[in-house]
């Protein structure tokens, strides 16, 4: 669940970011694309254009230039990271969560991303007329268990009620905020040559898991989505590692291929990526052949992305792999001079090609 991105072209803060000409000012991606698609929620390249071409450019400030899962904001010496995320999904429950843990899950995962210790979170929830109660107490039960064990509070919300015919029926908006440890700078500018990217388990098992029961496909393995509060894992890690901790990246929206598009773009660094070693199950693996989807561009909700110092690679897996949800945990790539910008798989036949950002949407409406 992240905040807003973009290339690094975008990160200048000028007013005038691939504007028409003209007196209007207006955005070109309003001739490009005068209609809002689905796609320009997907976390693909329309994403980023609806990102790059609007909302950079109209809220330019150094706190958003940063293009990180949230804010770090200083108050009288004492810096907090906040960070804000929606959640449309469907179905509401599917198997190993629902919109309300993923809701709580995601966005003390943006926090965590920031290298803040998540605290605090608001809650507005948008209903639909003629949504069952006991669907909304499920909802409600499970945002408060999953608050529990990310030891964060929620603080204030919101409720609204929206005409019926609003599938499906309820959406989730979140706020959190969180305190920076001194010391800790955790940015996707901080990605250098020689760095390594760790991922701490099996990729898009999440999205495979949302799909194949939106689908109402049966696979002869049940997956489960892996929605879970990263906080606790990144806190040990940057208190064991500290500095040597460049940047940290939940990879949701868009899965892993996006996010390091996204860090690429924002460092101004290539990044290598070893397919091979990268960890994906056999059972996600088949049924993304089944869907037609890429397991590198689904979507996550229990995985980080850890780019290290080079030098600490050992001691990173060591750290990760001690906490349950880092058993997994594989180095898969690694941060060059070569290719500024993007991103390189090298094939497990041997072959290289470009990860691209996807120019519409592999999997919608899942976090």
């Amino acid at each position: 669940m992240t905040g807003p991105r973009a290339s690094d072209g975008a990160r200048s803060g000028s007013a005038d970011l691939h504007l028409v000409e003209g007196e209007s000012g207006s955005p070109a991606l309003l001739t490009r694309n005068p209609r809002v698609l689905m796609a320009h929620g997907g976390g693909g390249r329309l994403t980023q254009q609806l990102i790059e071409e609007m909302f950079v450019p109209a809220f330019a400030n150094e706190h958003l230039a940063e293009l990180h899962d949230g804010a770090v904001l200083s108050f009288d010496g004492t810096r907090i990271a906040i960070s804000t995320d929606s959640f449309v999904v469907t179905p509401l429950f599917f198997p190993g969560g629902d919109i309300g843990d993923l809701a709580v899950n995601g966005t003390v995962n943006d926090l965590a991303m920031c290298g803040a210790v998540p605290r605090y979170l608001t809650l507005g929830l948008i209903l639909e007329e003629g949504l069952s109660t006991e669907t909304l107490w499920r909802v409600v039960r499970s945002i408060e268990q999953a608050a529990r064990r990310a030891s964060v509070s929620v603080v204030t919300g919101d409720t609204k009620v929206v005409e019926h015919g609003h599938e499906p029926g309820l959406y989730i908006n979140t706020a959190g905020i969180g305190v920076v440890p001194e010391g800790v700078d955790v940015a996707p500018r901080r990605a250098s040559p020689g760095d390594a990217v760790i991922v701490n388990g099996a990729i898009a098992v999440h999205g495979t898991a949302v799909m194949s029961v939106r689908e109402g496909l049966d696979f002869e393995t049940s997956l489960e989505s892996d929605t879970a509060p990263l906080a606790e894992l990144v806190a040990v890690l940057l208190s064991k590692l500290g500095s040597s901790v460049h940047v940290l990246r939940d990879p949701t929206r868009g899965g892993v291929a996006t996010a390091l598009n996204e860090i690429a773009s924002s460092a101004r660094v290539g990044i290598e990526v070893d397919e091979r070693s990268v960890p994906v199950w056999p059972e996600v693996r088949g049924a993304c052949e089944i869907l037609g989807l890429d397991p590198l561009y689904v979507a996550n909700e229990g995985k980080v992305l850890a780019i290290v110092a080079g030098d600490v690679v050992d001691a990173a897996l060591e750290v990760i792999r001690q906490d349950p949800l880092g058993r997994e945990a594989m180095v898969i790539g690694r941060i060059v001079d070569e290719h500024p910008g993007r991103v390189l798989l090298r094939s497990a036949v041997g072959g290289r090609r470009m990860l691209d950002l996807l120019s519409g949407e592999q999997l919608p409406r899942i976090c």
